[in-house]
């Protein structure tokens, strides 16, 4: 039980610093066009699409990945929590 937790703890953590990479290459000319820009948009629109449908931009900025940021550090702590109620 102890992996399984470890394992959630990690993959939200990873998950995150992805969500936070894909906001950083936004600085970054033509990042997205590059192979590694690539492989994070494809893993990031998943979450991303539906949160940027919701009004979360607020002077010219977009609040979507660091809603899903949130969102996905409290949803891998439900989970943890769900764990440990059945254990």
């Amino acid at each position: 039980m102890i992996f399984l937790i470890r394992f959630i703890q990690n993959a939200t953590d990873i998950y995150s610093l992805i969500l936070v990479v894909f906001a950083l290459m936004s600085w970054f000319p033509n990042a997205y066009e590059s192979s590694f820009g690539r492989l994070i948009v494809s893993l990031v629109k998943p979450i991303l699409i539906p949160l940027q449908r919701l009004p979360l931009q607020f002077a010219g900025l977009d609040l979507s990945v660091w809603i899903a940021v949130l969102l996905v550090r409290f949803l891998g702590n439900q989970l943890i929590h769900l764990l440990l109620i059945f254990i």
